[in-house]
């Protein structure tokens, strides 16, 4: 049987009030995770950045946004590891929708016309 793999991106926000280096530490921790589990990981760290409201008294949070194709197992895995790790105050991992290239929507829209035109 083949392996489904699918493409996802978490996009989680590490507390504001710790120092730089527990930041940096959490954030290179869930990088780590996810290249040994995944493949074709794009990382993109956005920063320190305000928050639209306070979350457990916290107003700020360096957040961080990761692309990444696995199987469908380890998203569900790494969303219960955000959970459970002190210092991630949000986390978000979706699945992305893969766009069709515009070559195969053309070729469809060409079948369709090739059927209207023979019927």
């Amino acid at each position: 049987m083949e392996k489904k793999i699918c493409s996802y991106e978490t996009l989680f926000a590490v507390s504001g009030n710790l120092v730089e280096d527990e930041t940096k530490a959490i954030v290179e921790k869930f990088v780590t995770l996810i290249k040994e589990n995944a493949t074709d990981v794009v990382v993109n760290e956005w920063g320190k950045r305000k928050l639209a409201y306070p979350i457990n008294y916290i107003n700020e949070g360096y957040y961080v946004l990761v692309t990444f194709k696995s199987e469908p197992k380890f998203p569900i895995e790494l969303s219960r590891i955000f959970g459970i790790t002190e210092g991630v105050i949000r986390y978000m991992v979706t699945s992305k929708l893969e766009k069709a290239s515009s070559k195969n929507v053309a070729e469809e829209e060409n079948a369709e016309v090739a059927e209207t035109t023979e019927a």
